[in-house]
């Protein structure tokens, strides 16, 4: 690392403050954080888990599902244990290429995961709206080639803004990224240079991935609810809905947050920094702890399942019934 006019050039390590202003609650702040953490990466694994051990399971909707739970143990834990580190063990240390590798993580596996829920949505809009045509449409070799798109086109929407960071921004006016993990627009205005294309680079990706899959996602939904709502059996149009209903509780936190995450970092100025940071940590956080706890609660199929596996486990209960624990 070398002073260059009072700035900082080419910076081997970068400091997190973790969340400004309120430094004095962190280690507070940090007893709901990893709650939230542990019971996203349990709730995570006991889905899949539940989803690979059950054939029954093996369907577009759960193979999404256990693509959806992977994503989100990968994202939690690519930001809460250094989080924690800072809040609890005063470690707000971090290496340059660390803090890239961290920053590339995250944003890849949020773009990974609004892929996923693009995907589950257009599964839901073959199942109601073409019923004869699904197994047919979501095939296995269709079910990989959305999996390997949705992670290919992550990757290369991402790598671009890491690049540019790398390779274009050499001198910083400080190393204290005033945040509590590396956000690309927080680590942007460390920059003493010109950083108006890493700007345009990181709207544009946020655009394609956010604009693009919202669109389609909203788009599928008003086709279903079309069809739903001309089903003659109100019991018909019940069964229909509550099929989607789980998917919609999942997306609309994560884009809601995604949203208000986006614009206030970019755009409010007069909100203070720590609503900035606060909200950027629930975006990465809520999710991933919302979601199996959705899924398992709404979705008949994982909740019998799991239950069953539990009871299996347990002498006491295997007397239960099949109907008894569907109860």
């Amino acid at each position: 690392m070398f002073k260059l006019n009072g700035s900082v050039f080419l910076p081997s390590a970068l400091t997190l403050t973790g969340i400004p202003g309120l430094e004095a609650v962190q280690c507070w702040i940090g007893i709901p954080f990893c709650a939230m953490y542990i019971i996203a990466v349990i709730g995570n694994t006991i889905i899949l888990v539940t989803i690979k051990s059950e054939n029954s399971l093996h369907i577009p909707m759960y193979i999404f599902l256990a693509m959806l739970a992977a994503t989100d143990i990968a994202l939690s834990t690519s930001i809460l244990p250094k989080m924690l580190g800072i809040f609890w063990f005063h470690s707000p240390g971090i290496s340059f290429d660390a803090c890239l590798l961290q920053m590339g993580l995250i944003h890849c596996l949020q773009a990974t995961e609004s892929g996923v829920l693009l995907a589950m949505a257009l599964d839901r809009y073959v199942a109601i709206c073409k019923p004869l045509r699904h197994a047919t449409i979501f095939s296995r070799q269709l079910l990989t080639h959305l999996g390997v798109g949705v992670t290919l086109r992550a990757l290369i929407l991402t790598v671009p803004c890491l690049l540019l960071i790398k390779c274009r921004l050499k001198r910083y006016r400080t190393t204290v990224i005033s945040h509590s993990y590396c956000e690309h627009m927080a680590v942007l205005k460390l920059a003493a240079e010109d950083i108006r294309l890493n700007k345009i680079c990181g709207l544009l990706v946020a655009f394609l991935i956010l604009g693009f899959d919202i669109t389609f996602i909203s788009l599928s939904y008003v086709q279903i609810f079309i069809t739903v709502f001309q089903l003659p059996q109100k019991e018909a149009r019940l069964k229909a809905f509550n099929t989607c209903f789980a998917h919609i509780c999942v997306f609309l936190p994560f884009y809601l947050l995604a949203f208000f995450s986006f614009f206030t970092h970019r755009f409010g100025s007069h909100i203070p920094p720590y609503v900035h940071i606060l909200l950027s940590n629930l975006y990465l956080l809520v999710p991933p702890f919302l979601n199996p706890i959705v899924y398992g609660v709404k979705t008949k199929q994982v909740r019998n399942h799991v239950l069953k596996m539990f009871c299996s486990k347990n002498p006491s209960s295997s007397s239960l019934t099949t109907t008894e624990i569907s109860h």
